[in-house]
């Protein structure tokens, strides 16, 4: 869910097809404004295994559920196991069908989403297939999110914590901005420190600057956070008039959502005692 531009960051060309050697995107067609290009559902497999990982199946639309698994079966593959980066429904409505073509179980941290599966939490560590896959639990765009980190190719699927394009929405109340600078911030230590190039997002192109790209959003989420604290101190008291003064320059058919997040941001301010 995107609500900014972010001008500057490198990144590779729009994904539909192989990312890196072991991740694979097959993209929905439910474009918007929110879902940029559409939902990236990943296939992700070990060079010579027959098992296959799925991230995120994505919307229920049954041409792109079978375009997942017939992407998998052309590979000589079958879906050993679907993940969940978190519960919206662009990523989350299509796991019940899936599970029924595929007969794969399905993990989530929010137990709502599984599907003869476990849960996720940090610090999992997921092999299937001979493929390794680390879970980090990053809230704050909502609270179940997760980021899974592929060592294999410096990579990391990413959700909607970080977006190949704009900026992501901190979905407000479910969604908290606290949580969500804590997870940035987790998420830079282990660019930083394991060598992630890669950002496999959820929404838009692959990112070959990860580091960059976490980097933006902290300074973009600080920006914004200076931006509204001057707002109410103006004035510009309602999450309405702080989104019309601060987000002027986002298209209007955003500002439903940019509002969530200035919902977000005005809870931080007080909780922390700055407004």
């Amino acid at each position: 869910m995107s609500t900014a531009a972010a001008p500057g960051r490198p990144r590779a060309p729009l994904p539909d097809g192989p990312a890196t050697e072991r991740a694979v995107c097959v993209r929905a067609a439910n474009p918007s404004p929110m879902t940029l290009d559409g939902t990236n559902t990943w296939v992700v497999a070990e060079p010579g295994s027959d098992a296959a990982v799925v991230i995120d199946p994505g919307p229920l639309d049954e041409e792109h559920l079978r375009a997942v698994v017939r992407t998998v079966e052309e590979a000589g593959r079958r879906v050993a196991l679907t993940l969940l980066t978190h519960g919206h429904g662009d990523h989350s409505d299509g796991i019940a069908r899936f599970a029924e073509l595929t007969g794969a179980p399905v993990r989530a941290v929010d137990p709502a989403y599984r599907v003869g599966g476990e849960g996720l939490a940090a610090g999992d560590v997921i092999t299937t297939g001979g493929l390794e896959l680390r879970v980090l639990a990053t809230p704050g765009h909502t609270h179940d999110s997760v980021c899974l980190h592929l060592p294999a190719d410096r990579a990391l699927f990413t959700g909607d914590t970080v977006l190949g394009r704009g900026t992501t929405v901190v979905a407000h109340p479910d969604g908290r901005l606290g949580d969500y600078l804590d997870s940035l911030r987790a998420l830079r230590s282990l660019v930083a420190d394991r060598g992630v190039r890669t950002v496999l997002p959820g929404h838009g192109p692959v990112l070959d600057d990860a580091l960059g790209a976490v980097d933006y959003y902290l300074v973009h989420r600080a920006n914004r956070l200076a931006q509204v604290e001057t707002a109410v101190e103006n004035g510009h008291r309602s999450p309405a008039e702080v989104v019309a003064h601060v987000y002027a320059e986002v298209d209007r058919s955003l500002w439903p959502a940019a509002e969530m997040s200035v919902r977000a941001q005005l809870d931080y301010l007080r909780e922390h005692g700055l407004i």
